[in-house]
Protein backbone atom coordinates (compact mmCIF):
# COMPACT_ATOMS: atom_id res chain seq x y z
CA UNK A 1 0.00 0.00 0.00
CA UNK A 2 1.70 3.78 -0.86
CA UNK A 3 2.12 5.71 1.77
CA UNK A 4 -0.80 8.31 2.70
CA UNK A 5 -0.78 12.27 1.53
CA UNK A 6 -3.44 13.51 3.59
CA UNK A 7 -2.88 15.13 7.08
CA UNK A 8 -3.47 13.09 9.83
CA UNK A 9 -2.01 10.75 12.80
CA UNK A 10 -0.71 7.65 11.79
CA UNK A 11 0.29 4.89 14.34
CA UNK A 12 2.99 1.88 13.63
CA UNK A 13 0.47 -0.26 12.54
CA UNK A 14 -0.64 2.10 9.56
CA UNK A 15 3.22 1.64 9.00
CA UNK A 16 3.56 -1.87 8.43
CA UNK A 17 0.90 -1.44 5.95
CA UNK A 18 3.01 1.33 3.65
CA UNK A 19 5.44 0.37 0.88
CA UNK A 20 8.74 -0.95 2.41
CA UNK A 21 10.83 0.26 -0.31
CA UNK A 22 9.85 3.98 1.18
CA UNK A 23 12.36 5.42 3.95
CA UNK A 24 9.86 6.72 6.04
CA UNK A 25 9.36 8.07 10.23
CA UNK A 26 6.68 8.86 12.12
CA UNK A 27 6.58 11.19 15.05
CA UNK A 28 3.77 12.14 17.22
CA UNK A 29 1.53 10.24 14.32
CA UNK A 30 2.77 12.31 11.43
CA UNK A 31 4.91 11.23 8.50
CA UNK A 32 8.33 12.45 7.84
CA UNK A 33 9.90 11.12 4.46
CA UNK A 34 13.48 10.34 4.67
CA UNK A 35 13.79 10.37 0.81
CA UNK A 36 16.23 11.16 -1.20
CA UNK A 37 18.70 8.59 -0.26
CA UNK A 38 21.51 10.06 2.27
CA UNK A 39 25.10 11.50 0.15
CA UNK A 40 28.33 9.51 -0.09
CA UNK A 41 29.81 11.50 2.11
CA UNK A 42 26.98 10.24 4.76
CA UNK A 43 27.11 7.10 3.97
CA UNK A 44 30.89 7.20 4.54
CA UNK A 45 30.92 8.02 7.84
CA UNK A 46 28.24 6.24 8.77
CA UNK A 47 30.68 3.22 7.51
CA UNK A 48 33.13 4.34 9.63
CA UNK A 49 30.99 5.10 13.07
CA UNK A 50 29.51 1.61 12.65
CA UNK A 51 32.53 -0.24 11.98
CA UNK A 52 34.09 1.43 15.26
CA UNK A 53 31.18 0.80 17.52
CA UNK A 54 30.80 -2.67 15.99
CA UNK A 55 34.47 -4.10 16.68
CA UNK A 56 33.72 -2.34 20.30
CA UNK A 57 31.07 -4.12 21.00
CA UNK A 58 31.93 -7.13 19.68
CA UNK A 59 31.49 -9.49 22.47
CA UNK A 60 30.00 -7.45 24.94
CA UNK A 61 26.11 -7.28 26.08
CA UNK A 62 25.30 -4.02 23.37
CA UNK A 63 24.61 -3.74 20.08
CA UNK A 64 25.02 -1.63 17.01
CA UNK A 65 22.61 -1.63 14.54
CA UNK A 66 21.79 1.24 11.70
CA UNK A 67 19.38 2.54 8.90
CA UNK A 68 17.18 1.39 7.67
CA UNK A 69 16.16 -0.40 11.52
CA UNK A 70 13.03 0.38 13.42
CA UNK A 71 13.15 2.37 16.48
CA UNK A 72 9.50 2.75 18.18
CA UNK A 73 9.84 5.01 20.97
CA UNK A 74 7.53 5.57 23.70
CA UNK A 75 6.17 2.59 22.96
CA UNK A 76 6.46 0.72 26.49
CA UNK A 77 2.97 -1.71 26.73
CA UNK A 78 1.11 -0.57 24.15
CA UNK A 79 0.02 -2.41 20.86
CA UNK A 80 1.34 -1.53 17.35
CA UNK A 81 -2.36 0.63 17.00
CA UNK A 82 -1.13 3.04 19.68
CA UNK A 83 2.41 3.62 18.74
CA UNK A 84 2.81 6.71 16.73
CA UNK A 85 6.60 7.14 17.13
CA UNK A 86 9.06 4.95 14.70
CA UNK A 87 12.13 6.52 13.62
CA UNK A 88 15.14 5.17 11.86
CA UNK A 89 18.77 6.68 13.45
CA UNK A 90 21.31 6.55 11.78
CA UNK A 91 22.91 4.71 14.69
CA UNK A 92 21.41 2.90 17.33
CA UNK A 93 23.10 1.55 20.75
CA UNK A 94 21.08 -1.03 22.72
CA UNK A 95 21.70 -2.73 25.66
CA UNK A 96 18.77 -4.58 26.94
CA UNK A 97 18.14 -7.30 24.66
CA UNK A 98 14.29 -7.48 25.95
CA UNK A 99 13.66 -4.61 23.66
CA UNK A 100 14.84 -6.05 20.73
CA UNK A 101 12.33 -8.04 18.68
CA UNK A 102 12.38 -8.81 14.39
CA UNK A 103 10.77 -5.92 14.22
CA UNK A 104 13.15 -3.58 15.41
CA UNK A 105 13.42 -1.99 19.31
CA UNK A 106 10.36 -1.30 21.30
CA UNK A 107 12.05 1.20 23.32
CA UNK A 108 14.48 3.76 24.09
CA UNK A 109 17.90 3.17 22.85
CA UNK A 110 20.98 3.38 25.05
CA UNK A 111 22.46 5.51 22.54
CA UNK A 112 21.52 7.26 19.26
CA UNK A 113 23.76 9.20 16.31
CA UNK A 114 22.11 11.26 13.79
CA UNK A 115 24.31 12.25 10.58
CA UNK A 116 22.70 15.64 9.29
CA UNK A 117 21.63 15.73 6.00
CA UNK A 118 20.77 19.33 4.44
CA UNK A 119 16.80 18.24 4.40
CA UNK A 120 17.41 16.31 7.86
CA UNK A 121 18.67 19.28 10.01
CA UNK A 122 15.48 20.42 11.26
CA UNK A 123 14.41 17.06 12.06
CA UNK A 124 17.34 16.10 13.89
CA UNK A 125 17.83 19.20 15.64
CA UNK A 126 14.78 19.36 16.91
CA UNK A 127 11.69 17.16 16.19
CA UNK A 128 14.31 14.17 17.28
CA UNK A 129 16.20 16.11 19.70
CA UNK A 130 12.48 16.49 21.66
CA UNK A 131 11.04 13.53 20.97
CA UNK A 132 14.86 11.24 22.06
CA UNK A 133 14.72 13.46 25.21
CA UNK A 134 11.48 12.88 26.33
CA UNK A 135 11.95 9.10 25.19
CA UNK A 136 14.86 9.06 27.51
CA UNK A 137 17.45 7.89 25.04
CA UNK A 138 20.55 8.58 27.10
CA UNK A 139 23.09 9.69 24.59
CA UNK A 140 22.51 11.77 21.62
CA UNK A 141 24.88 12.81 18.53
CA UNK A 142 24.32 14.96 15.87
CA UNK A 143 27.30 14.18 13.33
CA UNK A 144 28.16 17.20 10.94
CA UNK A 145 29.94 15.11 7.44
CA UNK A 146 30.61 18.58 5.89
CA UNK A 147 31.71 20.70 9.10
CA UNK A 148 33.85 17.32 10.30
CA UNK A 149 31.94 17.68 14.22
CA UNK A 150 30.21 15.91 16.58
CA UNK A 151 28.04 17.40 18.81
CA UNK A 152 27.35 15.36 22.22
CA UNK A 153 24.56 15.49 24.44
CA UNK A 154 23.74 13.39 27.85
CA UNK A 155 20.63 12.93 29.39
CA UNK A 156 20.64 14.41 32.84
CA UNK A 157 17.52 14.95 34.96
CA UNK A 158 15.42 14.48 32.26
CA UNK A 159 16.72 16.88 29.89
CA UNK A 160 19.24 17.24 27.24
CA UNK A 161 22.67 18.80 28.60
CA UNK A 162 25.45 20.11 25.90
CA UNK A 163 28.72 18.54 26.84
CA UNK A 164 30.64 19.82 23.30
CA UNK A 165 31.59 20.01 20.19
CA UNK A 166 34.64 17.76 18.97
CA UNK A 167 36.34 18.20 15.53
CA UNK A 168 38.34 16.17 13.25
CA UNK A 169 41.01 16.80 15.53
CA UNK A 170 39.76 15.03 18.24
CA UNK A 171 39.13 12.19 20.59
CA UNK A 172 35.22 11.85 22.13
CA UNK A 173 34.98 9.32 24.61
CA UNK A 174 31.88 7.71 24.69
CA UNK A 175 29.82 8.21 28.13
CA UNK A 176 27.69 5.29 27.45
CA UNK A 177 31.42 3.42 27.50
CA UNK A 178 33.87 5.29 29.49
CA UNK A 179 36.97 2.87 28.21
CA UNK A 180 35.69 3.38 24.42
CA UNK A 181 37.70 6.70 22.38
CA UNK A 182 36.88 7.63 19.89
CA UNK A 183 39.16 8.87 17.07
CA UNK A 184 37.41 11.56 14.73
CA UNK A 185 40.38 11.49 12.98
CA UNK A 186 39.48 8.03 11.55
CA UNK A 187 35.69 8.72 10.81
CA UNK A 188 36.07 11.78 9.22
CA UNK A 189 38.94 10.41 6.81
Amino acid sequence: MAIPSEKKKYSYADYLTWNEGERIELIDGEIFNMSPAPSRRHQQVLRELATAFSVFLRGKECEVFFAPFDVRLLADNKRDDEINNVVQPDLSIVCNKEKLDDKGCKGAPDMIIEILSPSSVKLDRWEKYQLYEKADVNEYWLVDPVNNSVEVYLLIDNQYKFQGVYTKEDTVSVHLFPDFKLDLNQVFE
